[in-house]
């Protein structure tokens, strides 16, 4: 690279990387600091929901089968109520969890009673939220990490930070890079800074890229194309089969891909559909159904302690149950029973997803920091890291002499910058960053934007 393009490529990441960090760094401090509250709520909410998490028995005290459990939970609810799903207690001090139905509550939202296995008390009555059945406090900040508690156009902002944190980050690295030899000249007032910012982006790299990848893979518009390549190469993750009868046939059980995004894209059809099951004379679970699939399902394999239990959404659909371990190693197998015929329709085994959707899931479960403490430690740090590093380069910009006249030097710009690039080069940026806007929309119409703003600064002079 000749000296003169060396110096064009610097100042043109420059200058892309100071409009990021002025415009689009503060969505990426939100997204963070919501972040690094979330990857601490396991803890909180052990400790805030105690009472309902909780079971305590007499000693040697034997725990009541699953049936008289969902008993005692059916007993403090009207006659009406539809069982959604039953989450049996996972350890010895742990309660059970019958979930239910709920027309006043908002989609997705589940009313929980969580039942203690020895006494049968009722211990808790919950409002819990999406496939991962998460409690009130991590509900509220996951919708403060996603959308700002705007609803479902809040999501932009978060895909905003998703979309153009990867691009700082290769961008801060690639400007550390070139300007190699300008930093034994830099100013003394902002070189530790600069230092500070240099070595956080470095050290931070990986797992900047990681967050990134992984928030744009539930985004509203990234996401939806990753999940539409996904389904293209048929890579998603199967879809259990749980048709009965000549429905089976037709379903094409392990030909229809799931939503690998389901604690973040949530479905509401089977509350629905368990509503309206509640009517049917005749067709509501009975508790003890519950004993008879457990049982089942540890006969076929599920051995993990965390499972899920679901009736049949309607007449012709199985029971499913679901192994619900998101840490390591990861169990979510899942199984549809056919309770009738006391027998096995269907059995999805994560050993046997495609590559890309064991990466899916575990990118998903990493970025929650369902791993551990270990998991939730390094989100935290990162969390931490990227507001550190938004501070210093905030900082660092301000120390910067002239940085008025810098702001509003049109021979600065992207666009004069990019005109001084040969053509070839100038060419592919081009198409590079067509193809990067189709596919994260997002990032394409804010980088129109910030060439609007760039453009009429290079103008105006």
């Amino acid at each position: 690279m000749s000296p003169s393009s060396r110096k064009t490529w610097q100042l043109l990441i420059r200058r892309l990387h100071l409009y990021i960090g002025l415009l689009v760094a503060p969505f990426i401090v939100v997204a963070a600091a919501t972040g690094l509250l979330y990857a601490l709520t396991p803890q909180l909410e052990n400790q805030l929901y105690r009472s309902a998490l909780e079971a305590e028995s007499a000693p040697g005290a034997p725990a009541q089968p699953l049936s008289a459990q969902v008993q005692a939970a059916l007993q403090a609810l009207p006659a009406s109520a539809a069982v959604l799903a039953v989450r049996p207690a996972p350890d010895a001090r742990s309660t059970t969890r019958v979930m239910v139905a709920d027309a006043a509550l908002g989609p997705s939202e589940y009313r929980s009673l969580f039942v203690n296995p020895y006494s049968l008390a009722l211990q808790g009555d919950l409002t819990v939220y999406g496939t991962s059945g998460v409690l009130p406090l991590r509900k509220q900040l996951d919708l403060l990490h996603r959308q700002l508690l705007m609803g479902e156009w809040g999501r932009t902002y978060s895909e905003l930070a998703a979309s153009w944190l990867w691009v700082a980050a290769l961008g801060g690295v690639a400007l550390w890079w070139l300007s190699r030899p300008q930093r034994a000249g830099a100013h003394v007032a902002h070189a530790p800074l600069r230092r500070w910012h240099h070595g956080l982006g470095l050290w931070l790299l990986v797992g900047l890229l990681f967050l990134s990848a992984t928030g744009l893979t539930w985004s509203r518009w990234a996401g939806g194309h990753f999940g539409q390549a996904l389904q293209q190469m048929g890579w998603q993750t199967p879809r259990l089969n749980t048709s009965l009868g000549t429905d089976a046939s037709s379903a094409h059980a392990h030909h229809q891909p799931a939503d690998s995004h389901a604690d973040h894209a949530e479905h509401q059809a089977a509350p629905m559909a368990m509503a309206g099951m509640a009517g049917m004379a005749g067709m509501g679970p009975m508790p003890q159904d519950f004993d008879s699939v457990l049982a089942i399902a540890r006969q076929h394999g599920l051995a993990s302690a965390k499972l899920e239990i679901r009736p049949p959404a309607a007449a012709n659909k199985a029971w499913t149950v679901t192994e619900i371990n998101r840490s390591w190693p990861t169990e979510v197998d899942a199984l549809a029973i056919d309770l009738a015929q006391g027998q096995v329709l269907d059995h999805n085994r994560f050993r046997d997803y495609p590559l890309a959707s064991k990466l899916t899931r575990w990118g998903i479960d990493l970025h929650m920091g369902s791993w551990g403490v270990l998991n939730q430690a390094l989100l935290v740090l990162l969390g931490a890291g990227i507001v550190a590093m938004a501070l210093t380069g905030w900082l660092q910009w301000r120390k910067r002499p002239g940085r008025s006249r810098e702001w509003l030097h049109g021979q600065l710009t992207l666009v004069h910058q990019w005109r001084q690039l040969p053509r070839t080069a100038a060419l592919a940026l081009l198409l590079v960053a067509a193809a990067l806007g189709w596919l994260l929309p997002v990032l394409g119409c804010s980088l129109l934007a910030l060439l609007a703003l760039d453009a009429w600064i290079y103008l105006r002079r």
